[in-house]
């Protein structure tokens, strides 16, 4: 690979084909390890997630993007191996949690880091209850990364973790990838959509969640709308069982 030919500008390593360009011929077992490194270690947080799976899926249909020439993933492989990556991931996300507690999250905020992350974490995984964020989460970027460490800490049990937990990654990794191969193969010039096929992808995934939200806003507004909150886990309080 030529590293001349690579973006210099920092800001262009946020669109997938920049990865993908590194990667070059082992572009499949660097997107599988992007999946596994964003739900399961803290700096994932910055890496690519909906738009480089995406993007994966048009290049098993293409060969070509912005008249770049990019080595053809197997769609097989990113079919089996999308979700185990999306799975152990997460699992050793629950783990360091379970295993670290606080200690995990304490830390200064930095450009990779930031304690609102994982208030928002924290605030899917009370509004929804465990088992429906954890497969939510997979779907809000930032989100899906400090979610899992989250559930290990506030004390979700591992088997009923990995269930959702595969669930979740299962659905997120292969309906990306197929939605990316099928729209490679049906539409003409595909390559110049993906950061708008992406900005589509994102709505229609929070759209449920939006949903959810404005649900439990109307039921807080209930006469009994400060019970749930006592029994919900929190960073400041116990554990969740």
């Amino acid at each position: 690979m030529d590293l001349t030919t690579l973006p210099l500008d920092i800001t262009e390593w946020l669109h997938p084909t920049a990865w993908l360009q590194l990667f070059g011929t082992f572009a499949t077992i660097g997107v599988l390890a992007i999946i596994f490194a964003e739900t399961g270690l803290l700096f994932g947080c910055i890496l690519p997630g909906d738009s480089l799976l995406f993007t994966a899926g048009i290049l098993t249909a293409v060969s070509t993007v912005n008249g770049q020439e990019f080595q053809p993933l197997s769609l097989p492989w990113l079919l089996v191996g999308g979700p185990i990556a999306a799975i152990a991931g997460a699992q050793l996300g629950h783990l360091l949690g379970a295993r670290y507690g606080r200690r995990l999250f304490d830390r200064p905020d930095s450009r990779i880091f930031k304690h609102e992350w994982v208030d928002k974490a924290e605030y899917y995984f009370n509004r929804f209850g465990p088992a429906r964020a954890v497969v939510l989460a997979r779907f809000i970027p930032i989100v899906r990364t400090f979610l899992n460490p989250l559930a290990g800490m506030l004390g979700m049990d591992s088997k009923k973790f990995f269930v959702w937990n595969a669930v979740g990654g299962i659905v997120w990794t292969d309906a990306l990838f197929l939605l990316g191969h099928f729209l490679g193969s049906e539409v003409p010039d595909i390559e110049k959509y993906i950061l708008p096929g992406v900005a589509v992808i994102l709505v229609l995934s929070v759209i449920p969640i939006i949903r959810e939200v404005l649900k439990g806003r109307k039921a807080d507004q209930g006469p009994n709308k400060n019970g749930p909150e006592e029994s919900r886990p929190s960073l400041s309080g116990d554990s969740y069982r």
